[in-house]
């Protein structure tokens, strides 16, 4: 690991999914004596997390506990609710809906905007959000639907794609994700409608292989990352992994997370988790996507983010299909670090 030179042993831990079973995690990291904690899927059990482990420090301040998340991305994470023992790897979700917003905005030829999201919190925030910035950079565009659905339960999707249809909207700006997302793109395509669908959880592991044929022409995903980027810097490490592994990598966050942890020892020359902490601060990386920075005031990471079409396998600038499915991402924009930075309400009080 750098020039230090340190063997690493990782050990884990399941969540499954669970507040209650995070904490009950934690206790037995830390009773192991395990300073740092990478993780993980979900912002439930990432704020579980965060907080124990703050609370974890202020009373065990000679055995502090470090958390690298790189899954957990609600806003409040480095907002109201952010700590000194906390630092993410991934835009969080309001970073991620900047970035869409202004792919959709880049299209001249869009003048009519349907928004269908999951009635949660995540789909409400994201409709809001998403309602905000439209009117800020095309105030031009015409919202002509604006629909909540219940998180998981809608198995036929032919009247909403009816009444997107009626609405006349060019494109369809959506926050759905897993079996709503594949369900919607199905009863879209099996009606013929010709309006394009951009979204920010297509690439997750399972939806291309559920959206397939559907999505072909009219899915536009935005992520940090996808495998047909043109500089081809990450070619080889995806296809190595998906050598080894056998199955697809899309994981870029967790990259960045090791990479940048293990950067921060290199320099800190120490796995004392506050001087990797402040290591962390204001560090400048590129993990094969372009440049990343954290923020050393909300420990939030800066990062560039790709717009990407979902198409056929085969054709001009989609070299790689993804999950064997014959299907592969298209490049069709970047949104650079810079454009989809977003200010903080940080108050770090319990910096040592």
């Amino acid at each position: 690991m750098g020039s230090w030179g340190r063997h690493i042993e990782v050990v884990t831990f399941d969540t499954k999914s669970s507040p209650q079973e995070a904490l009950i995690a934690l206790k037995a990291a830390a009773d192991q004596d395990l300073r740092f904690v990478f993780g993980t899927t979900g912002s439930h059990v990432a704020i579980a997390l965060s907080d124990g482990i703050a609370r974890h420090n202020s009373r065990h301040p000679d055995k502090p506990v470090l958390f690298l998340n790189y899954g957990g991305l609600t806003p409040e994470l480095t907002n109201e609710r952010c700590n000194f023992w906390h630092f993410r790897f991934d835009a969080h979700a309001d970073m991620k809906v900047v970035a869409l917003v202004r792919q959709v905005a880049a299209q001249k030829n869009i003048s009519k905007v349907f928004l269908l999201n999951q009635d949660y919190a995540y789909g409400q925030a994201v409709r809001k959000l998403a309602r905000e910035l439209l009117a800020q950079r095309r105030p031009d565009i015409q919202i002509v639907g604006d629909d909540l659905i219940a998180l998981q339960k809608t198995k036929d999707f032919a009247p909403h794609i009816a009444k997107i249809r009626a609405s006349g909207a060019d494109a369809v700006l959506t926050s759905n994700w897993g079996p709503d997302l594949a369900l919607l793109m199905r009863a879209s395509h099996d009606s013929g409608l010709p309006a394009r669908y951009y979204t920010l959880n297509a690439h997750f592991t399972g939806s291309p292989t559920a959206i397939g044929e559907a999505g072909v022409g009219r899915l536009i995903n935005v992520s940090p990352w996808h495998p047909n980027l043109a500089d081809r810097r990450l070619e080889q490490y995806y296809l190595g992994y998906v050598r080894q592994f056998k199955e697809e990598w899309n994981m870029l966050p967790q990259k960045n997370a090791v990479e940048m942890w293990a950067k921060a020892v290199d320099t800190a020359k120490s796995l004392d988790p506050v001087a990797v902490a402040r290591a962390l601060e204001n560090m400048r990386y590129d993990s094969g996507a372009g440049p990343l920075w954290m923020r050393a005031e909300d420990h939030q990471l800066m990062q560039p983010q790709f717009a990407y079409l979902f198409m056929k396998a085969g054709g001009p600038g989609v070299a790689h299909d993804v999950e064997n499915t014959g299907f592969g991402w298209r490049s069709e924009g970047r949104i650079e670090t810079e454009d989809s930075v977003l200010p903080h309400t940080c108050k770090m009080a319990d910096r040592p």
